[in-house]
C-alpha cells in the first residue's frame, strides 16, 4: 500500500477503534468465564481455586425434570415468532405498496414503526393493564360481545400466543420497512408489461411483486434461523410469572433464575454454553443458506 493511501485510512481505523474495543471488552473477555461450566465455581475461590468437575454440570442440566419442556418452549415460541415475523411484515408491505396517497402511506409507516423504539419494561406494564382479566381493555371488549374473560398472561394455553402477537405488534413495523425498500428495487417496466398483458393488481402482485421480493425474503428467513433459540428474554421476563412457567419458561429465563436467583453459577454457565454452541451451529447453517440461496456474503 502506498504511504499516501495508508495515511488516508488511518482516520478510518481510528474511528472504528472504540467499537472494536467495546466488542473485545464486553464480548470476548467475558468468554473466559466459560471455564465455570466445568467447575464447581465458588466466588470466594475464583476460577483458579474452584474444583474442576468436568461434565458434571452438563449431566445435572440434562437430568433436570423441566429442561426438555424449557427447550421445547424456546423452540416453539421462536418458531412462531419467526413465521409471524415473515408473514405479517410482507402482508403489510404489500398492502402499503398498493396505497396511492404518499402522505397516508408515510403516516401508517411511522405509526407501525414507533413501538419498535419502546422498551419491553414499558410495554410490559402497558400490556399487563390492557390484558388484565378484570379491567383490561381487551377483556372489556370481549365481555361486550358476550364472551368470557381470558387470562392472557396467566393461562398456559394462551401465554405463548400472547407473546407472539405482542412481539409482532412491537417489531413488524421495522421489518415492513425492509420489505418496502425491497419493493423499490423492482423494475417499474415489469408492471407496465403486466398491465399491457391484461394482468390486474392481484395478478401483478403474485407474478411481479412477490417474485421481486423473493431474494430479500429468503435472506431474512435464513438469517432468522440463527436466532431460533432466542425467544426474547426481555419480553418473557417482563410478562411471565410462575403460573405460566410450563408454557413460557425459556432457556434465557432459566439461566437467569439458576444463575442470579439461585446462585448456581456453574450450572447456569453450562446451560448458557449449551445454548451458545447450538446457536453457533444454527448461525453457521443460516449464513451458508443465505449465501447459497440469496447470494449473501459477509465480506
Amino acid at each position: 500500500m502506498k504511504q499516501g493511501g495508508w495515511n488516508r485510512e488511518i482516520p478510518l481505523y481510528l474511528m472504528i477503534l472504540p467499537g472494536v474495543l467495546l466488542v473485545f471488552v464486553y464480548s470476548y473477555v467475558p468468554m473466559a468465564g466459560i471455564v465455570m461450566a466445568f467447575q464447581h465455581f465458588v466466588p470466594a475461590r475464583g476460577w483458579f481455586g474452584s474444583n474442576w468437575v468436568g461434565l458434571d454440570n452438563f449431566r445435572y442440566v440434562a437430568a433436570m425434570p423441566d429442561i426438555v419442556q424449557v427447550v421445547w418452549n424456546t423452540i416453539f415460541i421462536s418458531a412462531m415468532k419467526l413465521i409471524a415475523g415473515i408473514v405479517v411484515p410482507i402482508t403489510i408491505a404489500l398492502l402499503l405498496n398498493e396505497v396511492g396517497k404518499n402522505g397516508f402511506k408515510r403516516g401508517i409507516q411511522t405509526l407501525v414503526y414507533l413501538p419498535h423504539f419502546m422498551s419491553w419494561v414499558i410495554l410490559g406494564g402497558v400490556l399487563i393493564d390492557i390484558l388484565s382479566p378484570t379491567q383490561g381493555l381487551v377483556n372489556l371488549m370481549i365481555k361486550q360481545f358476550g364472551g368470557h374473560p381470558i387470562y392472557f398472561l396467566g393461562d398456559n394455553s394462551w401465554f405463548p400466543f400472547t407473546l407472539v402477537v405482542t412481539n409482532e405488534w412491537k417489531e413488524f413495523g421495522f421489518s415492513t420497512i425492509v420489505y418496502l425498500a425491497a419493493l423499490t428495487n423492482i423494475n417499474p417496466s415489469l408492471y407496465e408489461a403486466a398491465t399491457i398483458d391484461g394482468a390486474n393488481r392481484w395478478k401483478q402482485m403474485l407474478h411481479v411483486t412477490l417474485p421481486g421480493m423473493t431474494p430479500i425474503i429468503v435472506l431474512m428467513v435464513t438469517l432468522s434461523l440463527g436466532q431460533i433459540l432466542n425467544a426474547g428474554f426481555d419480553q418473557v421476563f417482563n410478562l411471565y410469572s410462575p403460573v405460566v412457567y410450563e408454557s413460557g419458561d425459556i432457556i434465557d429465563t432459566l439461566i437467569y433464575r439458576i444463575g442470579l436467583v439461585d446462585a448456581q453459577y456453574s450450572v447456569s454457565t453450562a446451560v448458557g454454553l449449551f445454548k451458545s454452541v447450538i446457536s453457533f451451529l444454527f448461525i453457521s447453517v443460516s449464513y451458508y443458506l443465505a449465501y447459497r440461496f440469496a447470494n449473501y456474503r459477509i465480506f
